[in-house]
């Protein structure tokens, strides 16, 4: 007992049982070192000068000389061994020596680059997508980088927002799942391991939700929507450890997210206990002034701070404003004690107080420069994503031995749209990424002949490449045409109130398809479309996403039949532009449509069917399952009880393949509405011809918990209907009773 009370003092007066100050022992003696200046310089991040993620107004000079007098804690999209480098030694001319942090977007991929986010999402796959996230964390901390801006993971359900690319879709349980797969991806073993990065969860809060899919635009939501549907993904996260947060440019209920106390210090830092560091999205701060939030950046800067914003992204208001807010007595000076400790403390964790240059190794930089195991992975996890959407002829997948293949379309040999937006450019892309072209030529036969038109471009009006691209197809045994939009056309800044095929796509398909050629429709995009004249009229279909470094090799995998499609769909895909938004765990109202075609005084549009064109988790593949025989352990539960329910599926086609089995379900009656349908699991299974396998899944009542009109968060006792399927229009269904 006397060894036992010996080591609690020695802990106690700064020490731990090893005799090693902590981290947050450094820390304080670190704070108590330092200028009001000081501190608040932790809680400011500038730009590199050669490449902006925003609109930029840095002076190079300037902050060349605030970096070396300490009043720059923290630069983004400043990347490599040797720039990383030379930025850190100018920190280290500083009184106190505070190494900087460098931030970059590493959203998908980095020297590597995987399909967007939203293609990735669709592949199902937790493990692939955690791996992609390590080998992005491996790359990206070979090039000095400590922290990525990523994962995002705002739930969209309308996209006609440009940013439902670098997210998950319309689920809050699906997109839980991935963004803690991504964070553990990026963080790895834990900070301070050399192929580690800092991870950050983003936008806080309730961005996806903007009104009129419009970019940087307003929310306006109940609180128990923004707890049940938004919030879940970011309390996850938290929980997990996520590095960082990040504020959204959006007001919620009236409040800019970058100065809601409500959601920053009252839920996060308060009921969550996080313990990490909040930054402002580029000039969020600032753009407090045309919201009409703040009259200018003094009073901005005050609202962020004291709502629990710490470091200012590109807005110039923290160093210029908060010395005097402090001595105006607008601001506690332990506010700023307690940002600048956060930030602190991620630097002890990442080493960088023990060798500033530790992630500045021109060497594992080199060795990062052309992974080819990297650029394997790349190869299959593109293919994952891929989803079959038509197949109606079987004309897929092709043989390697067709005698004439045409590819038609503005896609086929591009390189650099291949990566998708949000990006990292490197300056021998047009050399390293696989076009589609390429892809297909290297995977048909010796004999076979690929014939390549353009066709049209992207976005005008020029028929003149119509005659060539016709002729093309009337060579061809089967044609294969790349439409979609832009890879710069979904993104920040890329909201579309149009989704149909830019230009004059859809009138070169339809030129094409009077040919009566067999075609296959690839679709290259980063968000849903609308294409029901395509949907309707071309048997063969294959959403193509945007996939990255290999995309052409992924490509032609999967048409070949190297890959069998899995992919399923992680957003809704509307019929029309009307229908937005659409998703579908929406509530019954009290005038459901009876079936897809009912319009008559009911929740429905009276010159429109019902349905999606295709539903949340849908996709094909090139052979065939069967769910039979699905079980549940009791029909009656109570209490704590746990519910198994098992279903068999059987590969019935002629190909081995992978399906992803989804289990939703449905509270009957509550207290407040509830949802059709609620995703509550799903298990991707790889299942040979003409085999079976049994899916297991359990339920407790905590799968049963809501958010009721006085936020509280509990299950009621009542009728359940439990439904396992392909996707969420097509499930098998039995009902429940649970009592408490």
């Amino acid at each position: 007992m006397k060894k036992l009370y010996f080591i609690l003092t020695f802990t106690a007066f700064g020490f731990n049982v090893f005799g090693q100050k902590t981290i947050d022992q450094k820390v304080s003696e670190l704070l108590s070192k330092m200028t009001l200046e000081e501190k608040i310089g932790q809680l400011v991040q500038y730009s590199g000068f050669e490449y902006a993620t925003g609109p930029q107004n840095s002076n190079s000079a300037n902050v060349l000389n605030e970096i070396k007098i300490g009043k720059v804690g923290s630069m983004l999209n400043v990347a490599g061994a040797e720039e990383t480098r030379k930025f850190q030694e100018l920190a280290l001319k500083s009184r106190l020596k505070i190494p900087m942090l460098f931030g970059q977007d590493v959203i998908h991929g980095y020297r590597t680059t995987f399909p967007v986010n939203l293609g990735q999402a669709a592949s199902w796959d937790l493990n692939l997508i955690e791996k992609s996230e390590r080998i992005a964390a491996t790359e990206a901390s070979a090039y000095g980088i400590h922290w990525t801006f990523a994962p995002m993971v705002d739930i969209a359900r309308d996209p006609r927002w440009g940013r439902v690319m670098e997210g998950s879709g319309e689920d809050t349980y699906l997109g839980t799942q991935i963004g803690l797969a991504r964070i553990r991806g990026f963080q790895g073993k834990g900070l301070g391991n050399l192929d580690a990065i800092m991870a950050c969860a983003k936008h806080f809060a309730a961005y996806g939700a903007a009104v009129g899919g419009r970019d940087y635009n307003s929310v306006d939501m109940s609180l128990r929507q923004l707890h049940e549907t938004y919030l879940p993904p970011f309390k996850a996260a938290a929980e997990a450890g996520v590095a960082t947060f990040m504020n959204s440019f959006n007001d919620i209920n009236g409040i800019p997210a970058t100065a809601n106390k409500y959601i920053l210090r009252d839920i996060l830092k308060g009921q969550w206990n996080y313990k990490g560091f909040v930054v402002s999205d580029w000039g969020s701060i600032g753009e407090m002034v045309p919201h009409g939030y703040a009259k200018d950046n003094k009073e901005a800067a005050e609202k962020a701070i004291n709502a629990g914003s710490d470091m200012d992204m590109e807005s110039r208001a923290y160093m210029a404003e908060l010395p005097k807010l402090v001595q105006e007595g607008k601001v506690d000076p332990k506010l700023i004690d307690d940002a600048a400790r956060r930030i602190l403390v991620k630097k002890f964790e990442m080493g960088l107080f023990d060798d500033p240059y530790r992630f500045s190794s021109e060497k594992r930089q080199k060795e990062q420069l052309n992974n080819q195991e990297h650029r394997k992975f790349g190869r299959e996890f593109g293919s994952k994503s891929i989803v079959l959407l038509k197949n109606e002829k079987n004309i897929l997948p092709l043989s390697k031995s067709t005698k004439t293949v045409a590819l038609i379309g503005p896609f086929g040999k591009e390189t650099v749209a291949n990566h998708g937006f949000w990006s990292v450019a490197f300056k021998d892309d047009d050399q390293r990424i696989v076009t589609q072209f390429d892809g297909i030529k290297n995977q048909l036969d010796k004999n076979s002949t690929l014939l390549y038109a353009k066709g049209a471009n992207v976005d005008d009006q020029d028929r003149s490449m119509f005659a060539e691209a016709l002729e093309t197809a009337k060579k061809a045994d089967v044609v294969i045409m790349t439409l979609g939009e832009g890879h710069a056309m979904s993104g920040e800044a890329k909201s579309r109130s149009n989704l149909h095929f830019s230009g004059v796509q859809e009138d070169l398909l339809k030129e094409i398809a009077k040919t009566g050629k067999p075609i296959v429709l690839m679709i290259n995009a980063g968000r849903p479309l609308v294409f029901d004249w395509a949907a309707d009229n071309i048997p063969t279909i294959v959403y193509t996403w945007w996939l990255g470094t290999e995309a052409g090799n992924s490509i032609a995998d999967v048409l070949f039949g190297t890959v069998n499609p899995g992919g399923k769909l992680p957003m809704t895909f509307p019929r029309t532009v009307g229908q937005v938004p659409i998703y579908y765990n929406h509530y019954n109202t009290g005038r459901p449509a009876k079936n897809n075609t009912d319009r008559n005084y009911v929740s429905a549009y009276i010159d429109l069917d019902n349905d999606p064109k295709f539903p949340f988790g849908y996709g094909l593949s090139y052979t065939q399952f069967k769910y039979t025989d699905m079980k549940l352990s009791s029909a009656s539960l109570k209490g704590n009880q746990i519910l198994n329910i098992n279903v068999a599926v059987t590969n019935t086609g002629n190909y081995d393949g992978e399906e992803v089995v989804q289990l939703y379900i449905r509270d009957l009656v509550g207290k407040v509405v509830r949802p059709v349908k609620e995703l509550k699991g799903f298990q991707k299974v790889f299942i040979k011809k003409g085999e079976s396998k049994t899916v297991n899944f359990t339920l407790t009542s905590e799968n049963l918990k809501f958010y009721d009109d006085t936020l509280n968060y509990d299950w009621e006792a009542g009728e359940f209907d439990i439904m396992v399927g392909t996707d969420s229009q097509n499930v098998h269904t039995k009902r429940i009773t649970w009592e408490k």
